[in-house]
Parts: C-alpha cells; structure tokens; sequence
C-alpha cells in the first residue's frame, strides 16, 4: 500500500513530523511518499492522499480546494478543508457559544475603524503567519493601508485584539487524532509589527510540549463539537488566555502536529491512516 502525504514546493520531504511518520507507516506496511500538491503528480495511483506540510495554499486557496475535490481520496477530505481555511468559521464556532478571540471580520470594500488597544490584521484565508501584522492605536493608518491591500487581492480582512499575554506564554496547541486528545505544545512566535509582507513560508516559533488544563481541554473539545462535522482523521486546536482560554484556530487542512512532542503519536496517526487504507 502507498499513501501520498502531501506537502508544498517549499519543504517537500515535509516538516520535522516527517521522519516520524513515515517511519510509523512502514512498520505497518504503508509507504509514505511526500509529493508536492501542485506538481506532476499522478495522484491515482495512490490508495489515500493525506495533506499535510502543504503550506503555501493561503494565496492560492481556490487552487488548493479544486485539487483537493479531484482526489480520488483524500484526508482530511474537501469539505473539511474548504470550511477550516477560511477563518470565517470563529463566527460559527462563537455563535454555537465557543469561547473564540474576538474578530471583526471586514469584507472587500468594508471601512475599517482601528480599535482603541494594540490590535491584529490578518487575512481570513492565512497560513504561517503571512500577512500578518499586529499594530498600536497609533498605527491606524498603517493598519487600514494592510487592510487596503488585502481588500485589493479580493481577500476579507480580520482584525483581532492583541492578547498581550500571548508575548510571555505564548499559545497553546492541543493536538487530536481520530477525534481523541493525543498531546499539547506550548508554541511562541512573534508576530510582526506593522509589516505584513514575509517572504517566509512561515514565522520561526520556539516549542515545548506542555500539558493542557481541563479547562483548556474543554475550550478545546467545544471547538470540535461546534464544526459541522463529525470525524477528522487530525485536527489541532490552537489555545491563547486572556486569562481564560480562548480559540484562536481550529486548524483541520494542513497543521503541524508535533509529532516529536507527543510520545507514541506518530504511531497513533499512522494506525490511523494504515486502518482507512484498508477499510
């Protein structure tokens, strides 16, 4: 059996999770093959395709879903990665009484009012802290210019209050495989001030596995049960405290999962993936 672990053109033996779970699927019989999402690839004659370090989709996401929907099988499949890369599910998840950050969603053409405290830009479709930036009051007017330009590319804008205290104990990312609670990374990245534009794939983070409280473990687990959705083969859950644990992202496409922080998960994940391909 040969299963495709889908990655970008950036990393393409994929992220440090890589080794782990290729390793894992072999000792099960599977062989796990990175291949790049947007290249020649003949994805048929693999028996599942599961995304994984695919990173660069954010600015090219109508590309990215209608590769994902020609698939003959994928994980986690289309549905679920059309709703969790457009970050417009926070509404949902607040609406279903989710503790989420809360966010102002400006679509294209919409004015933007800057808030009185240090605040976030972000673009609704984003991965790796990519056009992204966080601003002082007084930085309005560099503010509305990023949301100009977001706007410009056809691209909602969200704007989030600063969680001060993300800048000391950074965020949480609590870890699920085939819907059960696996492991947890504290993670901490420093966002940019008032520049957007990176040319990174993704901002350099520092992490150290932790474990959750019950009440971060219930933040967690409402996120999940709010999606309209009832099984992903991963997920991952990213936490911040303010001072009671707050959604920041429910990350379903293509997370790391800090396999090399959580003992045993990368042959948890690979039973999973083994058990589908033969299902």
């Amino acid at each position: 059996m040969a299963i495709a672990l889908a990655t970008c053109a950036e990393v393409p033996e994929l992220d440090e999770d890589g080794p782990a779970l290729v390793a894992a699927l072999a000792a099960r019989g599977v062989e796990g093959i990175p291949a790049v999402w947007d290249a020649e690839v003949d994805w048929n004659r693999f028996d599942l395709v599961v995304v994984r370090s695919a990173w660069d989709y954010a600015e090219r996401r109508g590309e990215f879903l209608d590769w994902a929907a020609r698939l003959p099988r994928v994980l986690n499949p289309p549905p679920v990665l059309r709703w969790s890369t457009d970050k417009r599910y926070l509404a949902e998840l607040e609406a279903a009484g989710v503790p989420v950050v809360p966010t102002l969603f400006l679509e294209p053409g919409e004015a933007f009012e800057a808030p009185a405290g240090r605040f976030v830009v972000k673009p609704v479709f984003s991965a790796g802290g990519r056009a992204s930036a966080r601003y002082e009051p007084e930085e309005a007017a560099a503010a509305a210019a990023h949301v100009e330009a977001l706007h410009a590319e056809g691209r909602a804008a969200m704007v989030q209050p600063h969680i001060d205290g993300v800048e000391r104990a950074g965020e949480i990312a609590l870890v699920y495989l085939g819907g059960s609670y696996s492991h947890a990374v504290r993670k901490r990245v420093s966002l940019r001030r008032g520049a957007p534009d990176a040319p990174q794939l993704y901002l350099e983070e520092a992490v150290e596995p932790v474990e959750p409280s019950d009440t971060d473990l219930r933040a967690a687990e409402a996120a999940l049960a709010a999606a309209p959705f009832e099984e992903f083969l991963y997920a991952r859950v990213d936490l911040v405290h303010d001072p009671e644990p707050l959604v920041l992202e429910l990350e379903l496409a293509e997370p790391s999962l800090y396999l090399l922080y959580g003992e045993g998960s990368a042959d948890r994940l690979a039973e999973l993936i083994a058990a589908t391909v033969a299902s």
